[in-house]
């Protein structure tokens, strides 16, 4: 198929396209008509000879072969948007649009509060943040860069380990108060525990106690199991129950009287937060910039 500029106009129109979720938002981003985009997705795909859309009058969703044939295009597209980068002098500069899949816990007790400073950094950037329980199509729905916890058991997604976070224990002072403090991981067995569920494979974790190499584990009795991290440390901020939770996240109530720690000496368990980019081309600016105040809120 010989090479023509209408080729690449198309391609462009499709990739505003998926990442605006929609045709009148990309026609806004390219300063076309809604119905001049739909033009241009109809002319791709009769060029190409195949149909790379499926739309309804609510949505849009790549088919089989269009997910196929962006995920081919997409690295090269990001190569075009570098070198002209690159070309103009800017190559570090962040800006344009970012759009990032983010893990529930980090979204709910990592990042709120911290976002606007990160934008202050950057007056040239717009961020989508896309909160899930599932990593998803990273490809297919324009995401940039995916920040979750835990290893994914098999992808063709690039993964960057950014830390391996502390898990502790934690009571309110108000259920020690009123049930006493265990003094050893093995004394929760009488204790009231909150139990988080993972949202998607909807088992509940194990509660382990890690000190160096040994590890202990512990069975513990639960009235209350949930999937919402947020919930979780609310309900153990208010004297409900004792709950595991990343160090990171309860650094300030501990500190302000409003959580104990309860077995610092096993504490040594460590659970990993990666970043993982859709290609292995070299992470955009706005990328690198975003994953590095990501480092900073976690240490």
């Amino acid at each position: 198929m010989p090479f023509d500029g209408r080729l690449l106009s198309g391609v462009s129109v499709l990739a505003a396209v998926i990442e605006a979720g929609n045709f009148a938002r990309a026609a806004d981003a390219l300063g076309l008509t809604t119905s001049g985009v739909s033009r241009a997705i109809s002319r791709l795909e009769a060029r190409i000879g195949t149909r790379l859309l499926d739309r309804t009058t609510r949505s849009i969703a790549l088919t089989d072969e269009g997910r196929r044939f962006y995920e081919q295009v997409k690295p090269s597209l990001a190569n075009i948007e570098d070198a002209a980068t690159v070309a103009s002098g800017s190559a570090n500069i962040v800006r344009g649009r970012l759009r990032v899949n983010i893990d529930p816990v980090v979204s709910q007790l990592i990042l709120p509060g911290r976002l606007g400073k990160f934008l202050d950094l950057y007056p040239e950037l717009t961020l989508d943040c896309v909160t899930r329980e599932q990593i998803g199509d990273l490809v297919g729905d324009g995401i940039d860069v995916a920040i979750r916890f835990g290893n994914l058991p098999s992808s063709a997604l690039i993964a960057r380990k950014l830390a391996d976070l502390q898990v502790i224990t934690v009571a309110a002072p108000s259920y020690v108060k009123r049930y006493g403090r265990p003094l050893h991981p093995s004394n929760l067995v009488g204790h009231a525990c909150i139990d988080y569920r993972d949202p998607v494979t909807r088992q509940s974790f194990d509660w382990e106690f890690h000190k160096g190499r040994k590890i202990l584990p512990v069975k513990t009795k639960s009235r209350l199991l949930l999937s919402d991290a947020a919930t979780m440390l609310t309900e153990c901020l208010a004297g409900t129950g004792i709950a595991q939770v990343f160090a990171v996240v309860a650094k300030d109530p501990i500190k302000s009287g409003k959580l104990i720690e309860l077995f610092p000496d096993w504490a040594d368990e460590r659970f990993p937060l990666n970043a993982y980019y859709p290609s292995r081309h070299h992470p955009a600016a706005k990328v690198r910039a975003f994953v590095d105040f990501i480092l900073k809120a976690v240490r």
